[in-house]
């Protein structure tokens, strides 16, 4: 048998969420022509996947193409993800990239890249991929993109504009793909999309009927979900929360804690309501993390301290806080009382420095066995995450990548928890 060895190399850049992860995946998987390498400066062609979430994304991309020029054989380079709505155009007029071509196009991929010609496909904000994923390179968990854009209009947010209004992925195809995946090895899967919590709208089902179905392919031993909305955990979803498939976490956006704020920001919770949720999830047992996002306009003094007060009532373990940045085209961007950098700073680490210690004694005051996917090893231990999505470094004379594992003893440390296994 002979191999080709004139296949040319690619490389992908991703920027941004798990969604994009799952997109960069697609398009490998439909890449039959060329070759993956993970390496940029052996690459004859990088095709970078764009985040445009804020306006510094968009300027860390423009980065990392100039980058790129500065390579002994600089490479072809090619633009698509969210960016391509909003940066995209401009960075082709000026001839910063070589072609773009939008989400929508992406399971195209092998046919756009032999082309010779420059070319511009931004394709539209409607489709929904048919690729069945096989495997997720350099992963131990396999993420499952099971919707795509959102219908909320959050003052700050350009992704619903990108990314176009919800719409589900047919349930056929995504129990197939979680099918495959399980056969190649995969235990642990994490739902993603623009608006996870979506999934169903208008197709007659929902994320807790499609979860009893992923609950039932042989192979799955965990499932966790993206960021959901506090309104969509409805009675439907709260009869699974004990089912042992279910990761002992969920993510779940907040966006802020002061009532004035989330209206200023146009969201949809109110803060007693998602207290009231919280308390009812921490009685389940679960780690629970969220959205937060600090020095958004109108965040004054006094609104600020009124958050904090009521964000030390919330059973918080994790928290993925941002200060904010002006995203062009949203509403944010034009409103006034400008919160200064270094005060959103402050008051980040202060954020930070809360979260911190809850998770610290949920740690030390978790009376669980703790269910362990480990997935690396590293300066002489092995890393994972528990059921509460929590890192654990386990020291061990076999070897473990790859293997579920069932701690019962460890030492909770400031940053992770710590183990052996024998």
């Amino acid at each position: 048998m002979q191999f080709s060895t004139n296949k040319q190399k690619v490389f992908f850049k991703t920027f941004g969420c798990r969604t994009n992860l799952f997109d960069t995946q697609v398009m490998m998987s439909n890449l039959k022509d060329f070759e993956v390498t993970q390496n940029e400066k052996e690459a004859d062609i990088v095709v970078i996947n764009s985040c445009t979430v804020t306006n510094s994304a968009d300027s860390t991309a423009r980065g990392y193409i100039n980058s790129l020029n500065r390579f002994e054989k600089p490479p072809r380079v090619i633009f698509t993800g969210c960016g391509v709505w909003t940066k995209g155009e401009n960075l082709f007029k000026e001839n910063k990239i070589d072609s773009l071509f939008g989400h929508s196009q992406k399971e195209h991929i092998n046919e756009l890249l032999q082309q010779n010609e420059r070319f511009f496909d931004a394709g539209d904000l409607t489709h929904i991929d048919e690729t069945i994923v096989e495997e997720f390179v350099g992963k131990s968990r396999a993420f499952i993109k099971i919707q795509e854009g959102c219908d909320f209009r959050c003052s700050y947010c350009i992704i619903p504009y990108v990314r176009g209004d919800a719409r589900s992925y047919k349930e056929s195809n995504i129990l197939e793909q979680i099918e495959t995946l399980a056969s190649n090895g995969f235990g642990e899967f994490i739902l993603t999309g623009t608006n996870v919590g979506s999934y169903g709208k208008k197709q007659h089902t929902s994320l807790a009927k499609l979860l009893k179905k992923i609950s039932q392919i042989k192979g799955v031993r965990r499932v966790r979900l993206g960021s959901i909305e506090p309104i969509q955990i409805d009675d439907e979803f709260k009869e699974i929360i004990d089912e042992p498939f279910m990761a002992k976490h969920l993510h779940i956006a907040l966006q802020h804690t002061s009532k004035k704020m989330l209206e200023i920001m146009n969201r949809r919770n109110k803060v007693l309501s998602d207290l009231e949720l919280f308390e009812f999830l921490q009685g389940k047992g679960y780690a629970l993390g969220t959205d937060f996002i600090v020095g958004h306009p109108g965040e004054t003094d006094e609104l600020w301290k009124e958050a904090m007060e009521n964000l030390q009532r919330f059973p918080l373990t994790h928290i993925h806080a941002f200060t904010y940045s002006k995203r062009d085209g949203t509403p944010s961007a034009i409103m006034k009382d400008i919160v200064k950098g270094d005060v959103a700073k402050l008051r980040y680490n202060e954020l930070i420095g809360i979260i911190d210690e809850k998770n610290y004694n949920f740690r030390k005051n978790n009376k669980e066995s703790l269910n362990i996917l480990i997935e690396s090893y590293k300066d002489g231990v092995y890393v994972g995450l528990d059921q509460h999505f929590n890192h654990i470094e386990v020291k061990s004379s076999a070897d473990l990548v790859g293997d579920w594992i069932t701690i019962e003893k460890y030492e909770a440390k400031r940053d992770k928890n710590v183990a052996e296994f024998k």
